[in-house]
């Protein structure tokens, strides 16, 4: 502990810094680590691996992420913009060439050097988008941000398409259209941005055959008609039925051993299993947690860019999160998404750290002068 009038960096990151939120997302790393121990090692026997091979790595990123998170914390408001910018530039560039010489993985180009650039796309996105909306707002004539953010969605979700990854691509624009609602925009740009998005949807079924499959496969659940492929997420809602409210037990579920995806969209069903319908709703609270802070933070924030930006990436926490868990309960169609730190893979998490550590950083406390830039020398002087 340090004191209030010592001022080191770090006293100044300890005293400024929400500790409930860092707390928030410190224990949901843990819970991750707890349910990858038991998702994973049916999957990596599966596979031929080492039993803990995916525990191992996961406990690796998480502690990588940890330590991105804390850093990225530090970052000023204006360093998390130009963080933002670089790391979305570079994103977007991987992502482009994940088109032209990624491998393909069922059906989609969305790898290249063993990393998933989308995933470091969308936080930066989120902060350029409310940079663009905050700036369209607070110098209105000089500054045409809500022009810009108006183009940075389809140059951001047009690649995502091609791909195709819609799943990425419907959390993004579901985050910008909160974004633009937040900005306090016309009631007649919602409602035609909305048109957009109801024409994108219909085109993709009709166009995209997976896209057409899942959906088909998701009314088939809801009709209990039997068709189509349901396997992975029949087997996750018998889990967590199997569970009950109390669990098998840690280790001791057995439907994950048929699960192909348990370690990565599907953890939430194996905590279902082994650990109960109580602790698949414990996670929910802490989640909603997480999410709740995040918003009220960013509510209590006078800066707009700072406002804006905590919103909008408490907003891409919580739907992922959201989704995640409403296709593990037959509540929407599969979409592909990882569970926050709990569900495995480098890229999710490590990307989810640097969201979390863009939150951390735009919610410290800070004194409304340390929000704006800092005069020049010269006009320090004539001030």
């Amino acid at each position: 502990m340090v004191s209030r009038t010592h001022r080191s960096p770090f006293a100044d990151w300890w005293w400024t810094v929400d500790r409930w939120l860092l707390g928030g997302l410190g224990v949901l790393m843990v819970v991750g680590v707890v349910l990858t121990m038991a998702a994973s090692p049916p999957v990596a026997e599966r596979l031929g691996l080492s039993t803990f091979h995916f525990v191992h790595r996961q406990v690796l990123f998480l502690g990588l992420s940890a330590v991105l998170l804390i850093v990225t914390s530090f970052l000023s408001p204006r360093h998390v913009r130009r963080a933002a910018l670089l790391a979305f530039l570079i994103g977007m560039a991987l992502v482009a060439a994940g088109l032209l010489f990624g491998q393909e993985v069922k059906g989609s180009r969305r790898w290249i050097l063993g990393i998933q650039p989308s995933e470091f796309v969308k936080p930066c996105f989120v902060v350029l988008a409310a940079w663009a909306f905050a700036e369209g707002g607070r110098r209105r004539g000089e500054v045409p941000g809500n022009v810009l953010a108006l183009l940075l969605l389809p140059a951001t979700i047009v690649p995502l398409i091609l791909q195709p990854d819609f799943g990425q691509t419907m959390l993004i624009s579901l985050v910008w259209a909160t974004l633009f609602f937040m900005a306090g925009l016309h009631w007649f740009w919602v409602a035609g941005i909305g048109g957009v998005g109801a024409v994108g949807a219909l085109l993709a079924y009709e166009l995209v055959p997976h896209v057409r499959a899942r959906i088909l496969q998701f009314i088939d659940s809801v009709n209990g008609t039997g068709t189509g492929d349901r396997f992975q997420v029949d087997t996750a809602l018998d889990s967590i039925v199997a569970g009950g409210w109390f669990g098998k037990g840690p280790g001791e579920g057995t439907l994950k051993r048929v699960l192909p995806d348990a370690h990565t969209d599907f953890t939430f069903a194996v905590t279902g299993e082994e650990f109960g319908i109580l602790a698949c709703i414990g996670v929910m609270l802490l989640f909603g947690f997480i999410v709740l802070r995040g918003l009220l933070l960013s509510a209590r924030n006078e800066d707009p860019f700072c406002r804006f930006t905590a919103a909008g990436l408490v907003m891409l926490f919580g739907l992922q999160s959201l989704i995640n868990m409403a296709v593990n309960l037959q509540l929407m169609p599969a979409k592909g998404m990882t569970l926050p730190f709990i569900s495995y893979g480098g890229s999710s998490v490590i990307s989810l750290a640097l969201g979390m550590g863009f939150l951390v950083a735009v919610t410290r406390k800070r004194p409304r002068a340390a929000l704006d830039a800092p005069l020049a020398p010269a006009q320090a002087a004539s001030a």
